[in-house]
């Protein structure tokens, strides 16, 4: 089974993450997201995680609720409880952990507290998707001989 730390170097990765800090505006946010085409963006304070802000965020707690995205800082609305996984845990947990909590991104920190990446449900779907192509290959073969 496959590490976040190999799906993370398989990963095209940016020159760092993806971040916006609490007082930017939604309307920001979006913006930032739409730019790297990315459904959440982590909200830091300096090197701290203070939360992250997806898509989910801005339908429920800005749409829903009729606020202006220009006008709210993602502070007020963000999720400030930030789940997130180690470099040593395999897709399985990451799948496992989404599945159970209904979430769709997950920060990586390091032993340090350092972001190495965030992960979506499509990375990890991507990467089930190829190790399951790689069995059923070796599988083929085997059958072959």
């Amino acid at each position: 089974m496959q590490t976040v730390r190999q799906l993370l170097d398989n990963k095209k990765q940016h020159a760092g993450p993806i971040a916006i800090a609490p007082e930017a505006t939604v309307f920001q946010a979006l913006e930032l997201m739409a730019e790297h085409d990315i459904g959440a963006v982590l909200v830091m304070e300096g090197k701290n995680v203070v939360g992250i802000f997806s898509e989910r965020d801005y339908a429920r707690r800005i749409i829903l609720q009729g606020r202006t995205s220009t006008g709210t800082p993602v502070r007020d609305i963000m999720t400030s409880r930030v789940l997130f996984v180690r470099p040593e845990n395999t897709v399985d947990d990451c799948m496992a952990l989404m599945s159970e909590k209904r979430i769709r991104h997950l920060p990586v920190l390091d032993e340090g507290g350092e972001v190495c990446g965030v992960l979506s449900i499509g990375d990890l779907v991507r990467a089930t998707i190829e190790e399951q192509e790689h069995v059923i290959g070796q599988l083929v073969q085997y059958i072959h001989g």
